[in-house]
């Protein structure tokens, strides 16, 4: 049993799936299945269950995998560890949220401090987020909602309403506010479930008894108000992005408050309670932490 068998198995225990696991490994996938093959024979056990070109980890499998990431996750913290004691900026820090835009300042800061340390970007759905973090690919977390979970732990950046973005013109434009009950019959641009504006979404209306029409659903929330703008739908935003457009975006819409006291979101920065920091992650924190501080003054 070596360290790339264990490397290969938590990829494809994660996947459930040889070919996608290969292609991620980036390796053959004869080689995938091979390395699989010989760590059951090692183990005495099949760790899968086939299922054509899906595998789904049996019960032994599900164990197994509870030690192995473990034992990788000790090795993958060592590594931070001597990458520490070489100084901050022989580290790295790899970090997810729903868009990529919500860490851009924090990120410029970081890397205008410390250009050598390594950044690692993904780009992720609430749901992926807590088993990023399981496996250590992720030091934080970046969720518009808490990720209920108790072996993470984080910090609360800010609570902010969201929105309801209408296109120029439309019947509700010229309105302040409006009921969820009147949005019955709306078509609606949302990301796909998982993500926390289609959770939201669904949340609301379903206290009124009702379903949202939903016209488009995709993976990029950013994308969100240029389809509204467009006229393809309403969609909820949070009020940070009212206050980027024109910055950040030309691509007008009107903006309505939900007349729903759970109508908002709370972003938080979530991250292992038992895992190591590196340096350069804990610098990392801080400066989320202040950007946020900054952003709740209103500055």
């Amino acid at each position: 049993m070596d360290l790339l068998s264990l490397r290969y198995f938590q990829t494809v225990a994660r996947l459930e799936h040889i070919s996608r696991a290969a292609e991620e490994l980036r390796v053959a996938q004869p080689s995938v299945s091979r390395t699989i093959a010989r760590l059951e024979a090692e183990l005495g056990v099949p760790l899968f269950d086939r299922q054509g070109r899906r595998v789904r980890l049996n019960r032994y499998g599900a164990a197994f995998l509870h030690r192995v990431d473990r034992a990788l996750g000790e090795l993958d913290d060592a590594r931070r560890e001597l990458a520490d004691a070489a100084g901050l900026d022989h580290g790295g820090v790899a970090v997810a949220a729903e868009t990529l835009l919500t860490v851009a300042g924090p990120l410029a800061a970081f890397r205008a401090a410390h250009p050598s340390a390594e950044l690692r970007l993904f780009q992720s759905s609430t749901e992926l987020m807590a088993q990023q973090l399981h496996t250590r690919e992720v030091d934080f977390c970046l969720a518009s909602e808490p990720l209920r979970d108790p072996t993470l732990c984080g910090v609360e950046l800010a609570r902010e309403e969201v929105l309801l973005a209408v296109p120029p013109g439309h019947r509700l434009a010229a309105r302040a506010r409006v009921t969820v009950r009147e949005l019955a019959d709306e078509p609606f641009i949302t990301p796909r479930p998982g993500h926390w504006q289609r959770t939201l979404l669904d949340r609301l209306f379903a206290t009124e008894g009702l379903s949202p029409v939903i016209t488009c659903e995709g993976n990029e929330p950013a994308a969100t108000q240029f389809l509204v703008s467009a006229g393809l739908g309403l969609g909820l935003m949070p009020a940070m992005a009212r206050a980027a457009q024109g910055a950040v975006t030309d691509a007008p819409v009107g903006w309505l408050h939900v007349d729903h006291p759970d109508c908002h979101r709370t972003l938080t920065l979530a991250w292992r309670r038992d895992g190591y920091l590196s340096a350069a992650a804990r610098r990392f924190r801080e400066l989320v932490v202040e950007e946020f501080a900054s952003y709740g003054r209103g500055a």
